[in-house]
């Protein structure tokens, strides 16, 4: 189909369909708490119809080129009065939209597959849910259904008390790594735009300057965001958890009929193209197991191909269309370490490593959440567990996929791996530039140096460096210029040269507080070409590696939250 160039706001409204607010439940108690923008319990229902709070005088940052050209959005859409108040929250004023409210949504929380109720603020895992992200607008677009959500836009019921607003700190960091994700190759949200204001701060726990402190130690002002998401849905895996929980305690009349409803439209909304509509409902089920279950594995195997650390990867966190959501305290790593974790409350069961077991607690949570639906059926529940308790089996091949790509292999050699990973640790390497230096497939270990944090003096760990090479060699079968240089070509596809470092990052957002937003867009564009060799000067500043005085601070290599 020809797709078509949405020149004018009117377009794009013409375009709204509003597929979760009308097949959905409305919370029944909604209309009579008037704006819904103080904190309290939600007892059922799909979403909260709330307004957001629009951010003052908003300014400009930037908007994502590559998907504006995607959804053929005319950059002269960036410049109009009513396209700017609705990104940046003020929907009120708006005259034209069919639908003049946004929504928000309530989920449960499972932290590594054990319920918790404690975050809750009344302690019942009633007030949980989107509290500061807000939809406001879901269009179908050249064929396409996309839902779009302001992150940063004010109280919600689910705010917990807190003022609903992001940071423009974290809104930088989200909205470049979003469409970095993407230009990776690696399934995930996307970026529309991002706008900031100068007259609305609000306080934050931060770190001081140059600290080494896991724990935040002052608070300072910030300016307020608001940028703009977009997918195919934002339903969470802990959104299924919240209605199975209810079913499951019978804890309103219509608990069941409600996560049979939020189950069909996950289907429709993320998996049509491969189940059936004509299914019965376990048949619908049984199929949604599996197809997800082969979603989450790819993007877990993706995000260690890429060196992405969820750092956060509850159940709240988990895209139930099998996509990275929620762009929190998340991290590149740099200098190889499993254990890697950039936030400092984050644990090591949400480490580098760990992420395939992280998601196997979340694909158990996401199971259990569906077997209300399916108790009376034997057949069906024997089926779902046997799917559920396969889930590492095929976390396993992906992974081992995903390891004999990076390296150029046909098939993953087990012994190979495991002498590479103890040398990358012992070496100290930076994991992005020494699987690209690698790509270039170097005569011996002076090639990779480039990726090692200190002098190769060690003649022994040298030689067995050597001897790794030669085996790896042995395998690889490039006998000639021209083999190599097509194996080159093609491992050079799976390893990217550039990296969104959070050193990279911090920057960008401290010139954007004083507004120079130049970085900012500087790091889109490298960022959204992360395979290409680009300029020799964009070489020397990013595709480095992290220097040493960076080591150990806080803010640069460990972050508390995002806020």
């Amino acid at each position: 189909m020809n797709k078509k160039t949405i020149k004018i706001f009117d377009e794009l409204i013409q375009l709204s369909n509003y597929s979760f607010v009308n097949n959905l439940n409305s919370d029944p108690d909604a209309k009579y708490n008037g704006d819904n923008k103080f904190s309290r319990e939600v007892f059922s229902g799909h979403y909260i119809p709330v307004q957001p709070t629009a951010i003052k005088e908003p300014i400009y940052i930037s908007h994502s080129k590559n998907f504006f050209e995607e959804l053929g959005f005319s950059e002269e859409l960036i410049k109009l009065s009513d396209f700017i108040k609705l990104f940046s929250g003020d929907m009120e004023n708006i005259s034209n939209l069919k639908q003049n409210i946004g929504w928000a949504t309530g989920y449960a929380l499972s932290i590594y597959g054990t319920e918790y109720y404690a975050q809750c603020p009344f302690q019942t895992g009633n007030g949980y849910g989107d509290g500061r992200a807000i939809s406001v607008l879901e269009a179908i677009i050249n064929g396409k259904r996309w839902e779009f959500q302001l992150k940063g836009a004010g109280k919600t019921p689910y705010c917990r008390g807190a003022d609903g607003r992001a940071v423009l700190r974290s809104s930088i960091r989200e909205f470049l790594a979003q469409e970095h994700m993407y230009s990776l190759g690696v399934p995930t949200s996307r970026s529309l735009t991002l706008f900031t204001s100068k007259k609305e701060q609000v306080t934050r726990p931060w770190f001081r300057d140059n600290s080494y402190s896991k724990d935040p130690e002052i608070s300072i002002e910030e300016d307020v965001a608001i940028t703009t998401r977009v997918a195919s849905s934002f339903i969470r895996v802990g959104q299924l958890e919240l209605f199975g929980r209810r079913a499951r305690k019978n804890e309103h009349k219509d608990a069941l009929k409600e996560l049979e409803m939020i189950v069909l439209h996950l289907i429709d909304r993320e998996y049509s193209e491969e189940i059936n509509q004509d299914l019965s409902l376990d048949e619908k089920i049984i199929l949604l197991a599996i197809e997800f279950q082969n979603r989450l594995t790819s993007l877990v195997a993706n995000w260690i191909r890429v060196g992405y650390c969820q750092g956060n990867f509850n159940s709240d966190n988990c895209a139930a269309g099998g996509f990275t959501l929620d762009y929190g305290p998340f991290g590149f790593i740099e200098m190889f370490e499993p254990k890697y974790q950039s936030w400092t409350n984050g644990g090591m069961h949400f480490s580098f490593f760990n992420q395939p077991i992280a998601a196997q607690k979340n694909f158990k949570s996401f199971c259990s959440s569906l077997k209300p639906l399916i108790n009376l059926n034997k057949e069906a529940l024997e089926e779902l567990e046997k799917i559920e308790n396969n889930f590492l089996n095929v976390m396993q091949e992906k992974m081992q996929n995903m390891w004999a790509s990076k390296l150029g292999l046909e098939n993953f050699d087990f012994e190979l791996f495991e002498e590479l990973i103890n040398l990358m640790i012992y070496t100290k390497v930076d994991y992005t530039i020494f699987f690209r230096e690698l790509s270039n497939i170097p005569d011996d270990v002076s090639g990779l140096e480039k990726s090692f944090y200190g002098s190769l003096e060690d003649e022994t760990i040298k030689a067995r460096w050597n001897s790794w090479l030669e085996n790896w060699k042995s395998q690889i079968n490039v006998n000639d210029k021209e083999t190599k240089e097509k194996l080159s070509t093609k491992m050079k596809l799976t390893n990217p040269k550039y990296t969104l470092r959070e050193w990279h990052l911090v920057r960008a957002y401290q010139e954007a507080q004083n507004e120079n937003y130049e970085p900012v867009n500087e790091l889109q564009e490298i960022m959204t070409n992360p395979y290409e060799e680009q300029s020799k000067e964009i070489e020397e500043k990013y595709y480095a590696k992290k220097p040493k005085d960076f080591f150990g601070i806080a803010g640069i290599s460990h972050v508390s939250c995002s806020s």
